[in-house]
């Protein structure tokens, strides 16, 4: 039987607080013989998403985490057929015994297939591999008026794209298949390469996407350009029976001040900086830290205390990228606020099928900043403007806050996924972006 629970959620951001009731549905034939008498709700994974896109506002949350079930592996073709509770943790440790990896990961494994696809996520290969979305040849999506759709590039097609990156609005993901890409073994060549300017950034960039199937840096924010440049292939080496890979740590209690703030930024970055500038070079890398760092301190999001912590990311055409990306850094640098975990990288040509996804052609920098209310909104404006106008865009799946305009002129397609929206699924961020 489905399980029902009214509580408090917060996403990942622990900013919006909403009352919603939560309904666990224990598997797939629970949910589909009784999705048509629910009031209007919102499928709901593990709550990963940074804003308030995976909440109801207070209404009610399908819980999705009982369809964990994997319904077919190919091992010879790396296709996995997979129910949308499924995390990417899961998948990994499946596959990769068999020489198998996901196409497209984000900075987490502990997200679902379901949450992927909603928000069509994108990793540090977008120049070699697109989005999440471009690796899914078929959906098995239910409408909240029980209505079962297998949809793919070729069938429903425009169902289909409208799911990709639509934020979980056009009904309920069910299953998916995936195709996956052939690895090694679980390990990396990385080569870190530290840089003093935006300028250094770009070419280096430039210079290894041909090479290079994962690139990425971190950026000190208040720096105004210098940072650790990442790039990466899977290697076929064996490790020294010395590297061990360190188990988890976990943020036991929220501290009543956040611990990212001026001060810890002002100490932390350059020596971060510097002790990855004396350490840089080439050597083997397990997947888990490279791909998924923060996986290692459970609940991290804790250290920003009790008011939680906003994500701005944002992503702005090449024409405008050098510009753009270094005036939003100058303007971080002046405000004092941030993140040490501050990412830039850049984003390729491939397009996804999605009608609302965040990546394209550019430059996109993502960084945490601590709640510290109005003077947090206030330099929110100022980073908006820059985006506006440089034609770029924020990505839902970490906002908590942006413009309905920005939304709207970032998102040309948004017209086209409407006419798919699913009227029984409702939304937090549809109050808030979505024209009425």
């Amino acid at each position: 039987m489905k399980r029902e629970s009214s509580a408090g959620f917060q996403s990942w951001g622990r900013l919006p607080l909403a009352v919603d009731r939560q309904i666990l549905f224990r598997n797939a034939e629970e949910l589909v013989q009784s999705i048509s008498t629910q009031p209007a709700g919102l499928p709901y994974g593990n709550g990963r998403s940074y804003g308030d896109v995976c909440l109801a506002g207070g209404g009610q949350l399908w819980g999705m985490r009982g369809l964990d079930h994997f319904i077919a592996f190919d091992r010879t073709a790396g296709v996995l057929h997979c129910e949308a509770g499924v995390t990417l943790q899961e998948i990994n440790q499946l596959t990769l015994s068999s020489g198998w990896f996901l196409p497209v990961t984000p900075g987490t494994q502990f997200a679902t297939v379901g949450g992927a696809i909603a928000n069509d996520v994108h990793g540090k290969n977008h120049h070699r591999r697109g989005n999440f979305g471009n690796h899914i040849q078929q959906l098995q999506l239910l409408r909240t008026d029980g209505s079962l759709h297998q949809c793919s590039a070729t069938v429903e097609s425009e169902l289909f794209n409208a799911t990709i990156g639509g934020m979980g609005l056009t009904g309920i993901v069910i299953a998916a298949v995936i195709q996956l890409q052939p690895v090694a073994s679980e390990w990396l060549d990385v080569e870190t390469i530290a840089f003093d300017t935006l300028d250094d950034f770009f070419v280096l960039s430039a210079n290894s996407e041909a090479d290079w199937e994962y690139t990425v840096s971190w950026i000190d924010c208040l720096a105004k350009g210098r940072g650790i440049f990442s790039r990466a292939n899977h290697s076929p080496s064996t490790p020294p029976q010395n590297m061990t890979i360190g188990k988890p740590l976990r943020i036991p209690v929220t501290p009543p001040v956040s611990l990212i703030n001026a001060l810890s930024l002002r100490a932390f970055n350059p020596l971060y900086f510097y002790l990855n500038k004396y350490r840089q070079g080439r050597g083997l890398q397990h997947y888990r830290p490279f791909f998924y760092p923060l996986d290692n301190i459970l609940e991290w999001n804790r250290l920003y205390g009790p008011k939680g912590f906003y994500q701005y990311q944002s992503v702005v055409p090449p024409s405008a990228a050098r510009d753009a990306t270094a005036e939003m850094l100058s303007v971080i640098a002046q405000s004092g606020m941030g993140s040490p975990l501050a990412v830039l990288k850049t984003f390729g040509k491939i397009s996804s099928p999605g009608l609302l996804s965040f990546p394209m052609e550019g430059t996109t920098l993502a960084l945490d900043f601590p709640n510290a209310g109005d003077k947090t909104l206030r330099l929110f404006e100022r980073l908006d403007a820059i985006v506006r106008a440089a034609g770029g865009r924020i990505y839902p799946a970490k906002d908590a806050r942006m413009p309905r305009d920005l939304f709207m002129s970032g998102y040309p397609r948004l017209n086209e996924f409407l006419a798919w929206r699913d009227p029984g699924i409702r939304s937090a961020i549809v109050a808030r972006l979505f024209p009425s």
